[in-house]
């Protein structure tokens, strides 16, 4: 065989072991955020934020609600988009 097919299918499989390493944490993350929000509401902790983007959401401001996320959590541009729109979702079957 060819060292450049090698190679090539070294990366391939390279990146798919990336992509779903990623997809696992972002699942991580996603039962770590549920488990936090059940202890916050046990223990009394508002959650303020949440609310102010559903608010922004509501209203039709989307990327004002990723911006605000953000800078509340210090996420990165695409998990934030993630949480942002998998509250739309949560929103949406709440109606």
């Amino acid at each position: 065989m060819n060292y450049k097919v090698i190679l090539g299918l070294a990366v391939v499989g390279f990146l798919m072991i990336i992509v779903a390493s990623i997809k696992q944490m972002q699942s991580d993350i996603a039962r770590i955020n549920a488990n936090l929000n059940k202890i916050a509401k046990q223990v009394g902790v508002e959650d303020t934020i949440t609310d102010q983007l559903k608010g922004l959401l509501l209203e039709g401001k989307r990327i004002e609600a990723v911006k605000k996320y953000r800078i509340a959590t210090g996420a990165g541009l695409v998990e934030a988009k993630e949480y942002i729109d998998s509250l739309k979702e949560q929103e949406i079957k709440n109606i």
